[in-house]
């Protein structure tokens, strides 16, 4: 008789581990630059020195901690030239994607998407509350004509620039119109897509993306400033 009771996968809390780190470093919970042990970390977490330690490999790979000699970590810095390398490289790849894409996606894609668009004028958002939902945004839309490879590269410089996105928008000048600004901006992607013109759409995007390194360049600048 098969035992119904399965052996539990110990990487399950490796990634348990990786992922609350990334979220914290994120998000700006962990600082840039902050240092730390690994043992603070496994009492934190309330797990052995193992995963933490296999954890901060994972994110060492990501770009988001040095590990040092010995039991210690940091958070990597900020690095606005890096911000730049990470979008000058979206900026090679997105628009061409949106050239094809728009001739591709459907109408009833176009429409869901529109209406997705309105969640993100909600005053009572965040850069945290909306990342996710921005982040499918754009892979939905450029999707129909996106090889396997072309959305692997871009979900690694989608993650590699979450965390100059997260924290710059919050370090940005508040705007009480940004939400809505966001929203507005995305709207024209989608009635953009809709021309069925590879020109304007590759356009769209560039500047969409143009704007977006922008507002965290000047959140981060003044951060940097500060620390």
């Amino acid at each position: 008789m098969t035992p119904s009771v399965q052996p539990i996968d110990s990487r399950s809390v490796t990634e348990l581990v990786t992922n609350e780190l990334r979220r914290s470093i994120v998000s700006g919970d962990l600082a840039p630059g902050a240092t730390f042990s690994l043992r603070e970390i496994a009492d934190l977490l309330n797990v052995s020195f193992i995963p933490v330690r296999e954890a901060l490999r994972n994110l060492e790979g990501e770009g988001l901690v040095i590990t040092n000699p010995g039991k210690s970590a940091r958070v990597a810095p900020l690095d606005l030239e890096d911000l730049h390398a990470i979008y000058t490289l979206r900026g090679y790849l997105e628009p061409q994607i949106a050239r094809a894409s728009c001739l591709l996606i459907t109408d009833s894609e176009l429409d869901r998407l529109y209406e997705q668009t309105q969640h993100f004028g909600d005053p009572t958002h965040t850069i945290d509350t909306v990342y996710e939902s921005h982040h499918a945004f754009h892979a939905d839309l450029l999707a129909p004509a996106a090889t396997t490879w072309d959305m692997r590269t871009l979900n690694s410089l989608w993650r590699a620039a979450e965390r100059y996105i997260r924290i710059g928008f919050k370090k940005a000048v508040p705007d009480p119109e940004e939400n809505l600004r966001r929203q507005r901006e995305h709207e024209h992607l989608v009635v953009t897509f809709r021309l069925r013109d590879p020109d304007a759409a590759a356009a769209a995007v560039a500047r969409h993306l143009s704007l977006n390194e922008a507002t965290a360049q000047r959140g981060l600048a003044a951060y940097t400033e500060t620390v």
